[in-house]
C-alpha cells in the first residue's frame, strides 16, 4: 500500500491552504529491499547517516539500508530527552544530507530533532506501529524535565516494511493500537473546544482521525475475536493520524485530555514516582479513565459554572516540585481565561451527544483486557486511587482546551 498525500494538500473548506512535507508512504511487504529506489523517487541523495538503536539493528527480519554512517545507540535507558539526542548528533563524523531513523517513536524523535536542527530532510523506518508519530512533524521530548511537544520536521518519506512490523512482540502492537483508539478522547475534546471557544477547526482534518481511528477499532476487535492482525490496516491508522498532526501544526487531533495522563508516567509527580509503561499503554489508561469521567460528566442534564481562577500556586508546587515553574509558564495565558465560561452551559446538549460517541470505560476495559492491553493505573505502578488526581494533574501540564480542563470551571 501507498499512501497518496497529495489528496491532503491544497485549499481546504476550513479556509486554509493545507501542505505536506512528506510525499510517500509506503506500507508493504519487503518495503527495504527497494529503498534506494525509494529514496530516488523523494530526490534525497548524497551522505547518509542511519540512526539505530541495539534492539532494531539486531531485528532478524532488519533490512540494513546502504549508509555512509550508521549510528547505533544503546538501546537501554534510551527515551526522547533532548541532552541525549544532541549527545548522539555529536557522534556525527559530518552533516548528512539527510537521515534515516530506524525506530520506534523515540528512534523517529532523534532523528526528527537532529534533521530539524541540521535543516536536512530525514526518512522515517518504522520497526513497529507502536505510535501515530512517524508522520508527525511534532517531536515530543523531555526539556528540564517537563514533556514538550514542539514542532519539528517531518519525514520526506516513512517506508514501513511489514516483514519487520508483524515480528514486534505483542505488548507493542497492542500498544500501537491504543495509541489510535485514544482518538475518541482527542476528537471529542477537539470538537467540544470549537463549541465552547471558537477554536479552529478543520472537518478534513478530524475525518481523517476519524478514519484512523475506525481503521484501528476494526483491527482491534478482529484481534479480539482471534483472527489475524492485519498489520497493513494498522501501520495505515497510524500514518494517517500523523499526517494530521503534520497538516496542522500541532497534535491536536490525535492527542487530547488522554494524553496528557499519559505524560504524568514521563513527568513523576507527586503519586506517579514509581510510574512506567509504554506511551501507548499508558495513553490507553488515560483513556479509560477521561470516557469515565466524561460519562460521568454526561449524565449530568444541565451544568453550573463558575468563573475561571488560575490554577493555585500552593497546589501546583506541591504536586510537582521543581517542575512547578514550568507549569506556571505554560499556564499564564491560561486558555480557560479566553471565552465566556456560560458558553459551557449553552453547548451542554451538543457536548453531551458528543460524548455519548464515545465508548464507555466498561467498554473499552472489557476490549483492552481481551487483547492483552493495559487499562488501570494500577498496571502502570500506580495506585488506583490516584484517578481523580491523574485527571486534576493532567489538565495542568498544557495550555490545551479539553473537557477535563474545563472541569475547572465546573461546579461538580
Amino acid at each position: 500500500m501507498i499512501l497518496d498525500t497529495s489528496k491532503y494538500i491544497g485549499k481546504c473548506e476550513c479556509g486554509r491552504v493545507h501542505e505536506l512535507r512528506t510525499k510517500l508512504v509506503v506500507c508493504e511487504y519487503g518495503a527495504l529491499n527497494s529503498f534506494d529506489r525509494y529514496m530516488e523517487e523523494c530526490g534525497l541523495t548524497g551522505f547518509r547517516t542511519v540512526i539505530y538503536d541495539t534492539n532494531t539493528y539486531n531485528l532478524p527480519s532488519m533490512v540494513h539500508v546502504k549508509a555512509d554512517q550508521e549510528i547505533v545507540l544503546e538501546a537501554q535507558g534510551l527515551h526522547s530527552e533532548k541532552g541525549l539526542i544532541e549527545d548522539m548528533m555529536k557522534k556525527l563524523r559530518r552533516k548528512p544530507d539527510f537521515i534515516v531513523a530506524v525506530g520506534a517513536g523515540t528512534l523517529m524523535d532523534f532523528g526528527r530533532y537532529s534533521a530539524y536542527q541540521l535543516g536536512i530532510p530525514f526518512v522515517a523506518v518504522p520497526t513497529l506501529v507502536s505510535s501515530d508519530g512517524f508522520t508527525a512533524n511534532i517531536c515530543s521530548i523531555v526539556i528540564d524535565g517537563h514533556k514538550k511537544s514542539i514542532p519539528m520536521i517531518a519525514p520526506s518519506a516513512v517506508i514501513c516494511d511489514m516483514n519487520i512490523i508483524e515480528g514486534a512482540p505483542h505488548f507493542l502492537t497492542v500498544s500501537g493500537m491504543q495509541d489510535i483508539l485514544s482518538k475518541y478522547i482527542s476528537i471529542a475534546d477537539w470538537k467540544i473546544a470549537h463549541l465552547v471557544s471558537g477554536e479552529y477547526f478543520c472537518p478534513m482534518v478530524c475525518s481523517m482521525a476519524q478514519e484512523a481511528l475506525d481503521t484501528m477499532v476494526k483491527c482491534a476487535y478482529e484481534m479480539r475475536d482471534g483472527k489475524p492482525v492485519e498489520f497493513e490496516a494498522m501501520a495505515y491508522a497510524q500514518m494517517l493520524s500523523g499526517l494530521t498532526m503534520q497538516i496542522l501544526n500541532h497534535s491536536r487531533a490525535a492527542s487530547g485530555a488522554e494524553h496528557l495522563i499519559a505524560h504524568l508516567v514521563e513527568m513523576k509527580p507527586k503519586g506517579f514516582e514509581n510510574a512506567h509503561g509504554m506511551h501507548g499503554e499508558c495513553v490507553g489508561v488515560g483513556t479509560v479513565i477521561c470516557a469515565e469521567e466524561y460519562h460521568r460528566l454526561a449524565e449530568m442534564e444541565r451544568v453550573e459554572v463558575k468563573p475561571f481562577k488560575p490554577l493555585d500556586e500552593a497546589w501546583v508546587r506541591d504536586v510537582f516540585g521543581d517542575l512547578a515553574e514550568g507549569i506556571f509558564k505554560e499556564c499564564e495565558n491560561d486558555v480557560l481565561s479566553s471565552f465566556d465560561e456560560h458558553s459551557i452551559q449553552e453547548h451542554w446538549q451538543e457536548i453531551r451527544e458528543i460524548i455519548a460517541g464515545i465508548p464507555s470505560a466498561e467498554e473499552l476495559t472489557e476490549l483492552f483486557k481481551a487483547i492483552g492491553a493495559k487499562y488501570c493505573l494500577e498496571d502502570l505502578g500506580v495506585d488506583e486511587s490516584l484517578k481523580g488526581f491523574a485527571l486534576d494533574a493532567s489538565m495542568a501540564i498544557r495550555n490545551r482546551l479539553t473537557l477535563n480542563r474545563m472541569r475547572r470551571l465546573m461546579v461538580l
